[in-house]
């Protein structure tokens, strides 16, 4: 969503979701990017668009201009078999989830070498990007429009109270070098700490709050500036997105970007899942539940520890922070996630309800391969998942 906007808040939406592309046969990871998008790492097509960012492995299809949420399932279908398509004389295919389950990256990972490589070679001297926070990783990133710092102040307080819980919907990497990791959420526990080196570019991810852009340059930007300073000598990272938390603000086209959410199986579900997230997000805005200044109060320690025992338990996480659940108008002091989620969509959709019943893909993935997996049982599942990204359907083990 590169292009400069100034909409009001909830009026249109910017999604970009990311795939592993990956041999045909063997699911092995394929750095052949460029062979889709070319040296300028982008492709236009019509209202969407390709694009490729730090390895050569990774494709990222995106709206090119903000747009409702309705329409967004079937374009981005669309574009995932034209590019399955594109990759079949390769022998390629996208594979989808949050983690590439027996990847290397120390040995497999092939950073992007065309347009922008210097900006991919600052950040791979500095913190290494052989790593599964760096290389291993597919997300969707939800953008969020506002039109001036009151809507970016009500926005931030709203999306800091949801992204916690996010992972309870949209966890979808429980397996991480051919086992089971711990977390549902492999890929948020390795973002947490990914650029460790430089602590300031992430925080406790969960972001403190901000009211304003001047708010946003004094107490976030200056100090990352400040901090990568003696890494970066030629300044070619000091630009707003530098800044690696939950939710970043890009007042470069006057969005707010949400990147705690893993790729799902199919864009019904991503875009499913981003409905929700907005849904809760505007009636926080709106104050259904507190007022902003109650929602502003509440302590960034509190909430990043909630994200964590949601990216290790997603749906199945305790939250007993009363002071958080009445913030969402939950009626008790203690719920496991799921029963929040429930509590907040009343209504869910297909896609949303089949998370609700039977889980998170990364549960239901658990559920497919069993304790012990072995390279056969994980090839069979995940070849799954490639037919069910083809297809667009849900993935019941």
């Amino acid at each position: 969503m590169g292009r400069p906007m100034s909409l009001p808040a909830f009026s249109a939406y910017g999604v970009e979701l990311e795939y592993m592309i990956v041999d045909r046969d063997t699911l092995a990871v394929s750095p052949i990017a460029d062979r889709l998008v070319g040296t300028a790492g982008e492709v236009a097509r019509g209202p969407m668009g390709w694009s490729n960012e730090l390895v050569l492995h990774l494709m990222e299809v995106k709206n090119q201009s903000p747009s409702p949420l309705g329409g967004l399932p079937a374009a981005f279908q669309e574009e995932i078999r034209a590019i399955n398509q594109a990759l079949a004389p390769f022998n390629a295919r996208l594979m989808p989830g949050g983690v590439h389950p027996w990847m290397d990256p120390a040995t497999e990972t092939r950073l992007w070498p065309h347009d922008h490589a210097d900006i991919y070679r600052a950040y791979h001297r500095i913190f290494d990007c052989r790593r599964h926070g760096w290389a291993n990783l597919q997300s969707m990133h939800l953008n969020l429009p506002f039109a001036d710092d009151g809507e970016f102040a009500r926005l931030h307080a709203a999306a800091r109270l949801v992204l916690p819980i996010l992972p309870a919907l949209a966890a979808s990497s429980p397996i991480a070098e051919g086992h089971p990791s711990g977390f549902l959420d492999t890929r948020m526990e390795a973002y947490r700490t990914h650029p460790i080196r430089v602590p300031s570019l992430i925080g406790r991810v969960v972001p403190d709050n901000l009211a304003s852009r001047a708010e946003f340059t004094e107490r976030v930007l200056a100090p990352m500036y400040r901090d990568i300073a003696p890494h970066d000598p030629d300044n070619i990272l000091r630009h707003e997105w530098l800044n690696c938390r939950g939710a970043i603000p890009r007042f470069d086209r006057h969005a707010l970007e949400i990147r705690v959410i893993d790729v799902q199986e199919c864009p019904s579900a991503d875009i499913a899942i981003a409905a929700a997230a907005t849904g809760v997000i505007k009636a926080l805005y709106d104050e259904k539940w507190a007022s902003l200044a109650k929602q502003q109060a509440i302590a960034t320690d509190a909430l990043a520890d909630l994200l964590q025992a949601c990216a290790r338990d997603a749906e199945a996480a305790v939250i007993d922070n009363g002071e958080y659940l009445r913030l969402l108008g939950f009626p008790g002091e203690r719920c496991e996630a799921r029963e929040l989620w429930r509590h907040l969509v009343r209504e869910p959709s297909p896609p949303l309800d089949t998370i609700l019943e039977q889980g998170p893909l990364a549960r239901r993935i658990l559920l497919a391969t069993g304790p012990s997996p072995t390279k056969a049982r994980l090839a069979e599942i995940y070849g799954e998942l490639c037919g069910c990204l083809e297809d667009g359907r849900l993935f019941r083990p």
